[in-house]
């Protein structure tokens, strides 16, 4: 897949496909797991504000967290990415089952995301994947949101944000927060797209990954192709968990700091390319026969 070779992703996902110990959690929409690319994927489900499920197929909620949840863990076959269908997807909803479509990038109240941010935390999840934004956040609210992501830091849970679709420079509370990795979209080029959000803090601290025309699963079965940076940040996310993967005894900071090692370019307002295999040599030489 010439999107996975982009980032160099191949040879890490010839080489694992995660392990059940390596939990990713999923803070999005509702995840549609009686699709057939998903029946073997190890997902849990935190309800938070609804049952966890998808009830309504067409929903833009159901629609975007089952395609997330598709470039993730869906079955290698299945014309999705598939990054870790053997990790854990702790999936927990945070989008209302309203109207039908696939947003490219919806929205949640800060009190809301801090609120699962650290429920997935407490159960385990090590990397936490965010294809989100955050709906006008009061003063109090981002206090609140940066008080958790710094928790997520002290715990080494590492946070993975799409870095938002509105062509501007600029950063928010989540992707100007230091732990926390921003993920741009690219072309299959490696070119950010326009609508990508850069700025100073993602240049510095974010990656690149594929975000135009991704393949993945659609609710109601088959598969969908969506853009956006939603599809971005679930290729850097899974690169972690893979990483983890292989790598059980890394601390989360060594596994941050060989994402951004591994990164090609110079960073800028516009982020490294992820390098997912340049990642894993970067570890392997710390922690390779351990």
């Amino acid at each position: 897949m010439p999107l996975l070779d982009l980032v160099n992703l191949t040879p890490l996902i010839n080489l694992s496909g995660g392990r059940a110990e390596t939990v990713v959690g999923l803070i999005d929409g509702p995840v549609a797991a009686g699709h057939p690319a998903l029946s073997d994927s190890n997902i849990r489900r935190l309800p938070g504000g609804g049952r966890g499920t998808c009830d309504r197929g067409d929903s833009a909620a159901c629609q975007h967290g089952t395609f997330v949840a598709g470039i993730l863990c869906a079955r290698r076959e299945s014309g999705a990415p598939a990054i870790c269908p053997a990790c854990t997807l702790l999936v927990r909803p945070i989008f209302a089952e309203t109207a039908p479509g696939l947003p490219r990038l919806p929205s949640a109240t800060p009190a809301d995301l801090a609120s699962a941010l650290l429920e997935c935390m407490r159960e385990g999840a090590r990397v936490i994947n965010l294809s989100l934004a955050l709906a006008q956040p009061s003063s109090a609210e981002q206090k609140e949101l940066t008080a958790v992501l710094d928790e997520a830091a002290r715990r080494g849970v590492l946070v993975v944000a799409a870095a938002g679709n509105q062509g501007t420079l600029g950063s928010t509370v989540i992707t100007r927060h230091p732990w926390v990795i921003p993920v741009v979209a690219t072309d299959l080029e490696g070119r950010p797209l326009r609508e990508s959000n850069l700025g100073a803090s993602i240049g510095t601290r974010g990656l690149r990954a594929p975000g135009d025309a991704i393949t993945s699963l659609k609710a109601a079965g088959g598969t969908v192709v969506a853009s956006g940076t939603s599809m971005a940040a679930p290729f850097v996310c899974g690169a972690a968990a893979l990483l983890w993967s292989v790598f059980p005894d890394a601390t989360a900071a060594a596994i941050k700091l060989a994402l951004g090692r591994g990164g090609r370019g110079r960073a800028s307002v516009v982020p490294q390319l992820l390098d997912a295999w340049g990642a894993y040599q970067s570890l392997a030489e710390i922690y390779a026969g351990r």
